[in-house]
Formats: structure tokens, C-alpha cells, sequence
């Protein structure tokens, strides 16, 4: 297997800036185990025999997989993986030779069709379990959800109904995504250089791709509109290498190989194709190295400022959502949960629960003769009269137009309609903010054994109605039946 082209110098970089990025190559490599250099691995005899009979085992890579590997225009397997490659067989005596391809779907039809016994650098995944095994990690590298710069942070992948995800065919993720977000729109592409130019030019909405390779390329093609914007949990790559189920002993072998691989040895490499060298002489450029160090805190540090403003966001729209904006009471958004549990404790344990729905008498020709401001005031006036005559343990919200509803713990049907009558009396002597003097009425109705919320309040409305069309400025009352469901 030959050697990578160690590519050209790249520009010099702070002692910060390789600090942050030695920090973060520590962290990829981290998980991977520690083992000790060694020239060469012990073999079985029948892993020597294996080898001995297979002077050259054909090796299936992807073309197209910069800085992980490619096939460089000579035709030689270049990249991280193949210096990985190159050091597991060197150590463990397997001959691996490239069967070149131009895709990686190739590789992959190449491999099934036993031409290649071995594929490079990859993922495990439920479709490649039916006919590969694999190794030990070669590395274990984050993927990142990239977006462009003015995309919100992704806190949940499955929330994005509808949305397009750009990967290139064939992969693990586009494999994994498919399955476990299918709700999500797949942009199929060649490369994962196409992936990141389609969502650079609006033309998908996101990419999941190798921090790796997102921090390379968008360095070498320049697209610094692009962001780190979410991880998905679980969904790191952990490259290994494939061989087909039939060479569990091809297998065997190279996992001695990889056990010698060190996290130095990793740290170089993965380094010296994302070169982050200072070169006397060259004009700083800090854009990779800052770029690359700040991934860290743009996984840690921008998740939590991200979800510390995004739970900010939510309470603030559960309060819009659950709040008349008009009289600052609760509305009936808000009520809904607790009120079916406060009827089904009512009637678990044989208490009393009563509700009050009071509505203001021909509020309408206020609005009609004094115009909607003063009918807004009105609201509010009344709204903060039902308050200041309630007791703490009541619950007043507004529930529709001019309707307010009252919600009486322990309080049963009599209770409730002496309170009501109070509330009434409060109206009548009242001076609301508008030149004619007003009057409500109320509907009482208390909970029955099988109600729901929508019977007790027919029935409080029935009551309402019969209070109105008694004359109004009144409480209407409906006598106790039981309403059980047969």
C-alpha cells in the first residue's frame, strides 16, 4: 500500500489556535484505545497460512473522500486512511491492493460481487452487517450538522419536518438518516464536496458531514457562510474496515495490525492532512485554526447559548399562547389541561367542584355606541373585578369575547351561585369606564358524576342562556342531573 503525498504547507497558525485544535484532536481520538508501537503483530499459524496463500488481497476504497482518502490522479490511494492502511500492514504482514473504482458506489457493487475482500474506511450499519464484518476503529471522527450561517440552531433533528438534508449516495448516514428521520427530504450527491455546495447555495437546507472533512473543505473552497449547527447523537463515525463475512481470519488479522495504532500515531496523521503548521517567514492565516478550534465551543458553548435562548423563546410563546393579551388573565389554551384534571380529582374523591360562566349584559352596543377602546376597557375593568372578588384558590380566566369563566374548588352548586350572586351585586355598583352603567350575567354549574369538560360547561352555558332570557343581570341555575354516559 503506498504512502499519502504529504500535501503542500498551509499557512502559519497562532499558538492558540493549534492549542485549540491539538485539544480537539485529542478529543477524536480520545475514545479510541492505547496501545504500544509495534514493528510487527504475533500471528496464528493459521493467519500466517492465510496470508502465505493470499499473496495480494484486493482493497476497495472511496475515490472521492478528501482528507479521508482518495484516488489521486496516479492512480495511488492517498489520505488518512491510507496512512492508517499503511501502518496496519506493515505491522501485521497483509498485502492489501487497490482495486481502483470511480465511485464509491462502485466500491461498494465491487465488494458484493467478492472482487474486493476488503473495503477501507467505513461505518457499520444494518444493510452492511448482512455481508461484512468488521474491525476495530481505525478513528472515530464527529458528525456535525452543517447549515448556512443565518440557519437557527438544530437542537432536534426529527422536529424538521420537511426539510432538505444534502448526502452523497451510498454513505452510512444517508443509509441511517433515511431511516430514522424520514420526514426529512434526501438530496442524493456524488461527493461530500457537492453536499456542502448545495446547501452554500440555498439549494438544500443542511448536510451531515465528518467535522473532518466539513473543516477541510470549506477551508480549501472558501465557504465561510456555512456554520456548525447541531450534532445528532449517537451518529458519530466509527471508521473501520469492512471485509467480507466469509475472511473472518483476513479480519483477525487486521485488527492486530490496528490494536498497534496509537493516538499519537492517529493525532499525526489526521494533523498532517488538516495541517495546522507554523511556517517561518508566511503571513498568519488563523481561518482553519480558529475554525477548527472553536468547534468545541461551537458544540458545547453555541448548544448551550442556542438552547438557553431557545427555552427563553419557548416560555415566552407558552405565555403569549396561554395569556388574553387584553386583561393579562389566563385563556382557555392555558385552562384546558388542568381543568380536565381538576374535574377528574373532583370526582375520584368525591369533592365538590363548581364553574361560573359570567358574561357581560348587551356588551355589544358598548362596543357599537362607544367605540371598541372603550369596550377594551370595559374588559379590563371587569376582568380585574372578578379578580379582586375571588378567593386564592379560584381560577378566573377569559373565555371568549366577553365570557369569563371562574373555576370554584370546593365549592358546591350552592356555594357557587351565592358567589356568583356576589360578583353580580359588584357589577351592578361598579363604575366601569364607559357613560352607561352595566350589568352581567352568570351560569352556574357544578361537577356530576362521568362529566367531562364539554358537559359541565353545557351545561353552565345552558344556565347562562336561561339567566339572559329571564331578564338578564341574574344567576341561572340548571337543576342536578346525573349526566353518566350509559
Amino acid at each position: 500500500m503506498p504512502e499519502a503525498h504529504a500535501p503542500s504547507p498551509r499557512h502559519a497558525t497562532s499558538g492558540l489556535g493549534r492549542r485549540l485544535a491539538a485539544l480537539l484532536l485529542a478529543g477524536l481520538l480520545a475514545c479510541l484505545p492505547l496501545a504500544a508501537v509495534a514493528a510487527s503483530v504475533e500471528l496464528s499459524e493459521s493467519e500466517r497460512a492465510y496470508l502465505q496463500a493470499r499473496s495480494s488481497i484486493p482493497l476497495c476504497v472511496d475515490p472521492d473522500w478528501w482528507p479521508f482518502e482518495q484516488i489521486d490522479p496516479s492512480g495511488q490511494h492517498v489520505g488518512m486512511a491510507a496512512d492508517l492502511i499503511a501502518l496496519v500492514i506493515q505491522r501485521s504482514g497483509a498485502s492489501l491492493r487497490l482495486h481502483a473504482t470511480r465511485t464509491w458506489e462502485e466500491s461498494l457493487a465491487a465488494a458484493q460481487r467478492g472482487e474486493c475482500l476488503a473495503l477501507s474506511f467505513l461505518n457499520s450499519t444494518p444493510d452492511r452487517d448482512q455481508w461484512l464484518i468488521f474491525t476495530e476503529p481505525l478513528l472515530v471522527d464527529p458528525n456535525v450538522i452543517i447549515t448556512r450561517e443565518e440557519h437557527p440552531f438544530v437542537s432536534d433533528i426529527g422536529a424538521l419536518k420537511g426539510k432538505s438534508i444534502a448526502l452523497p449516495r451510498g454513505t452510512a448516514m444517508a443509509e441511517r438518516i433515511a431511516r430514522d428521520f424520514p420526514e426529512l427530504r434526501i438530496v442524493p450527491t456524488e461527493s461530500e464536496r457537492e453536499a456542502l455546495s448545495l446547501v452554500s447555495e440555498r439549494k438544500a437546507d443542511m448536510t451531515l458531514r465528518s467535522l473532518i472533512v466539513a473543516a477541510a473543505t470549506i477551508k480549501h473552497e472558501g465557504w465561510f457562510n456555512l456554520k456548525i449547527s447541531g450534532q445528532i447523537p449517537g451518529y458519530d463515525n466509527q471508521l473501520r474496515m469492512g471485509v467480507l463475512k466469509s475472511e473472518t481470519t483476513l479480519r483477525d488479522i487486521l485488527d492486530k495490525g490496528i490494536a498497534t495504532l496509537t493516538p499519537g500515531e492517529r493525532h499525526q496523521i489526521v494533523d498532517r492532512h488538516v495541517r495546522l503548521d507554523v511556517v517561518t517567514g508566511v503571513v498568519t492565516d488563523y481561518s482553519l485554526a480558529l475554525w477548527v478550534g472553536l468547534v468545541l465551543t461551537a458544540i458545547a458553548g453555541t448548544s448551550l447559548l442556542w438552547m438557553t435562548r431557545l427555552r427563553k423563546l419557548n416560555r415566552q410563546l407558552k405565555a403569549l399562547a396561554e395569556t388574553d393579551a387584553l386583561t393579562g388573565l389566563p385563556n382557555r389554551n392555558a385552562l384546558n389541561p388542568s381543568f380536565s384534571l381538576d374535574i377528574l380529582r373532583a370526582q375520584r374523591y368525591d369533592r365538590p367542584l363548581s364553574v361560573i360562566l359570567l358574561d357581560i349584559d348587551h356588551f355589544k352596543l358598548v362596543n357599537d355606541d362607544f367605540g371598541h377602546l372603550t369596550g377594551d376597557k370595559v374588559l379590563e375593568a371587569f376582568a380585574r373585578l372578578l379578580g379582586d372578588g375571588l378567593r386564592e384558590v379560584d381560577t378566573v380566566c377569559r373565555w371568549g369575547g366577553e365570557e369569563f369563566l371562574i373555576i370554584c374548588h370546593e365549592t358546591d352548586l350552592e356555594q357557587a351561585a351565592l358567589l356568583a350572586g356576589r360578583l353580580l351585586q359588584r357589577v351592578r355598583s361598579h363604575v366601569f369606564p364607559c357613560p352607561r352603567r352595566l350589568t352581567a350575567s352568570a351560569g352556574v354549574a357544578t361537577v356530576l358524576r362521568g362529566d367531562t369538560v364539554a358537559r359541565l360547561m353545557q351545561r353552565a352555558d345552558e344556565s347562562l342562556y336561561d339567566a339572559k332570557h329571564h331578564g338578564r343581570d341574574r344567576v341561572g341555575i340548571k337543576p342536578l342531573e346525573c349526566t353518566c354516559a350509559d
